[in-house]
């Protein structure tokens, strides 16, 4: 029998949604002034002298430099391209339909995990995966009136990265503590992502200091709260709360930009949930590491 999930887990969990959620509407109040890449490169900055204190402050120095060095470059790298794009396709898309179609980065995690980690993947994960993926593209629609665009691509291609990179995480698991991927992926992002933004670097506007130190705060906070919740509590039972970021986007979409999802992307986003909690439920009991959102 498994334990149940902590009601302490579970309120760290729904706590560490909110708090990305926040970061993400923060990212979204940015995109439209600075590149991609600049602000993939604020977001690690601003938040790596939090995370910094808080990995010192509970594990022992010398650990954070034992780690695993090509999967840290690998995941690195993702992770530049993952913020890139979600910070592009956050220029003009909704937050919430945002969240809808990064949804379904747990659906090609696990069929990545097959190949790539030597996982069984049954045939009935396999039905949720092709329905999951079915629910992007009704969000998309890909026809000739469908609203398929750049910005949508991009989310969905940073959903793939973000993917990859959680594939990593699993593998770095076994080896590095989860301090030390959180430093080590900020850390390079802050610089891979600059070094590339550097050359259109775009001088920040003083009105955005309190939206980049917010970014910082509500990012590092929310990675405190999300390995906590793991800690306390079991993946299965409390990895299906990250849902709850739908919700959280629509009321700062309605908030801050006075929009909502249309009937099709409520569609495509309840078909992708759907799949992703059956594929949770199979998956019940397995003991997985956090995954930092982006």
């Amino acid at each position: 029998m498994t334990a149940r999930a902590t009601p302490a887990a579970l309120v760290l969990m729904l706590i560490a949604v909110a708090l990305f959620a926040l970061m993400d509407a923060g990212l979204k109040l940015l995109a439209p002034h600075y590149p991609p890449l600049q602000v993939a490169a604020l977001r690690g900055l601003a938040a790596l002298p939090i995370v910094l204190v808080w990995a010192l402050a509970t594990v022992p120095a010398r650990s954070l430099l034992r780690v695993h060095w090509p999967l840290h470059l690998l995941r690195g790298a993702l992770g530049v391209a993952m913020m890139a794009g979600f910070v592009y396709g956050l220029r003009t898309l909704p937050l919430s339909t945002a969240y809808a179609i990064t949804f379904v980065a747990p659906l090609v995690v696990t069929a990545l995990a097959g190949p790539l980690l030597h996982e069984r993947i049954g045939p009935q994960r396999w039905w949720a995966i092709g329905i999951g993926l079915a629910g992007v593209l009704v969000i998309l629609r890909p026809t000739g009136e469908g609203m398929m665009t750049l910005a949508g691509l991009a989310i969905l291609v940073a959903a793939l990265c973000y993917a990859l990179g959680a594939i990593t995480v699993r593998m770095l698991a076994q080896r590095d503590s989860v301090q030390a991927m959180v430093v080590w992926f900020l850390l390079l992002l802050s610089i891979a992502a600059g070094a590339l933004a550097l050359p259109g670097w775009v001088p920040l506007r003083l009105a955005d200091g309190g939206v980049i130190a917010g970014v910082g705060v509500a990012g590092a906070l929310a990675q405190m709260a999300l390995t906590e919740a793991f800690r306390r509590g079991e993946a299965s039972q409390i990895a299906p709360l990250e849902y709850t970021a739908l919700v959280w986007g629509v009321m700062l979409d309605v908030a801050l930009w006075g929009v909502l999802p249309d009937r099709v992307t409520w569609l495509g986003a309840g078909i992708i949930v759907v799949s992703g909690l059956y594929l949770l439920r199979r998956e019940r009991g397995e003991v997985m590491p956090p995954l930092p959102p982006p």
